[in-house]
């Protein structure tokens, strides 16, 4: 059987509100998306990686520490219809989106999501979880639940805390990680898909996927990252203190 071809695509911005130049913001002697490029290619998933980005100065730094990394155009309305250019010209099975953002990511957790999607063998996408434990994070808007089928495959995704629990039944709650795995062929039809109302309602992306008939896997993964996204000066700097960390145990 020929051996399935996974993209790795990397989309980087320049422009944050809170953040800007994100990319490029120095963390353990590294830019971010460098951090990101070199855990991708840890995962040893991919047949290639790349940054795709539409500002020179994110070319030019990944450019210069060696990464595969494209132009893309400048009106993209979101990370996923980035992704979609690169795939588009790139001969692939798969393409895993990877969060910019995340230079903790555990390499391992990109094989789990490889495998997950190419191992399901029908689902249009995947993506990975975690259980919740605190109540503070189950009831927290900004942390995303989601709620999976017996086969693993996601039901719902939401801000409010689901399941409601009428009764303790011992079920699971999941907090979604956002990092998504596509067929090349889904993809491509997904960033052509138009807005949902309950995609507008809950502000999440991935309901446009499930409210219009298509399939995502949810893996509960064994490897989530070590520390936050970077998505506020605070996110940073714990970031920043982890790394630091790790470097004071390797001596």
């Amino acid at each position: 059987m020929k051996a399935k071809k996974f993209l790795g695509v990397i989309p980087a911005r320049y422009a944050s509100s809170r953040l800007p130049g994100k990319p490029l913001l120095e963390i353990g002697g590294r830019t971010m998306i460098e951090q990101v490029y070199r855990r991708a290619l840890a995962s040893d998933v991919f047949f290639r990686v790349v940054i795709a980005t539409d500002d020179s100065r994110i070319y030019d730094a990944a450019e210069k520490f060696g990464a595969d990394v494209l132009m893309t155009r400048t009106d993209h309305p979101d990370g996923s219809s980035r992704v979609a250019e690169i795939a588009a010209k790139v001969d692939a099975d798969y393409v895993i989106n990877i969060q910019g953002d995340e230079p903790l990511l555990d390499p391992r957790m990109l094989r789990e999501l490889a495998c997950g999607i190419s191992g399901d063998g029908s689902a249009d996408s995947a993506t990975v979880c975690v259980p919740i434990k605190k109540e503070e994070d189950f009831l927290n808007p900004n942390i995303v639940k989601v709620v999976r089928a017996l086969n693993g495959r996601a039901l719902y995704f939401s801000r409010s805390p689901i399941p409601f629990r009428r009764s303790d039944a011992g079920c699971a709650v999941w907090e979604h990680l956002g990092i998504y795995a596509f067929t090349k062929e889904f993809l491509l039809k997904f960033v052509k898909l138009p807005a949902t109302p309950l995609m507008k309602t809950e502000s999440l992306e991935q309901l446009r996927i499930l409210e219009h008939g298509y399939s995502m896997a949810v893996i509960a993964t064994k490897y989530p990252s070590e520390g936050p996204n970077v998505n506020t000066p605070e996110d940073l700097e714990e970031v920043r203190r982890i790394f630091a960390r790790r470097k004071n145990e390797e001596r």
